[in-house]
């Protein structure tokens, strides 16, 4: 093809033809600059169609990480509720008389109140982004400002818990373990049933039961975190194959 050309640039040249001369080199100029420019154009387009299919498969399985973890924080929060419900049954029985406490309630309670639940998400997809820098993938800009402060959104929730977990360990789990039976069997004479009606009995329940309110009510990032999980679903909500 190269050739063809040539040879008709010589021709006219040889013929003396330098008009045409002219308009035929401003013609071949303008086919070469056509030419590159489709080039680039079908090569951007295909880079898009991989971007494209690249982002999609990743939506479908950030979709699928997230719809797990909404199941695991369910379960989570559902066991936290337990466990307050239980704290809420003892301190109900404040002050505690033991020649009329019904111990078999008791024992119901006293398992539940002490249930060490902690949401622990799959991030396998944010943690990949993360560390690539690869967050311009997302084109949608409302994900990818959810996906960016998540690891935030999921730090100030977890917060709450580790005290809850933390206090649980230190000061209520001890004070149990070294008074009662780990199951609860309060007919075991070896149980110090008078630590019942203490005041520190009393004081570790009641911060058992603070701790439980601020996981699941007074701080409000139980209701961030939902609704930044449910928002991530909804939003990675793709067909990779469209």
């Amino acid at each position: 093809m190269i050739k063809f050309f040539r040879k008709i640039r010589q021709n006219l040249l040889s013929e003396g033809k330098t008009g045409k001369y002219l308009k035929y080199a401003i013609g071949e100029i303008f086919l070469v600059m056509v030419g590159i420019l489709l080039a680039v154009q079908v090569n951007n387009w295909n880079e898009n169609r991989i971007a494209s299919i690249k982002e999609k498969l990743l939506l479908k399985e950030l979709h699928e990480e997230f719809k797990e973890n909404k199941l695991q924080l369910e379960v989570v929060v559902s066991w936290h509720e337990k466990s307050l419900n239980a704290t809420n049954g003892i301190i109900n029985l404040f002050p505690i008389n033991l020649e009329t406490i019904n111990l078999d309630s008791l024992k119901l309670y006293y398992i539940d109140c002490a249930w060490r639940y902690t949401f622990n998400p799959s991030q396998g997809i944010i943690n990949s982004l993360v560390s690539t820098g690869t967050f311009n993938i997302i084109s949608n800009d409302s994900l990818r400002k959810l996906i960016i402060s998540w690891n935030d959104v999921l730090e100030d929730y977890q917060e709450e818990e580790i005290v809850a977990y933390n206090n649980l360990n230190s000061y209520v789990v001890p004070f149990l373990n070294d008074n009662f039976d780990w199951d609860g069997n309060f007919n075991d004479p070896r149980n110090n049933l008078d630590m019942l009606t203490t005041l520190k009995f009393e004081s570790i329940i009641k911060q058992r039961r603070s701790d439980l309110n601020d996981v699941l009510n007074s701080s409000g990032e139980l209701k961030t975190i939902r609704n930044t999980i449910d928002q991530i679903i909804q939003l990675s909500n793709v067909n990779p194959y469209d």
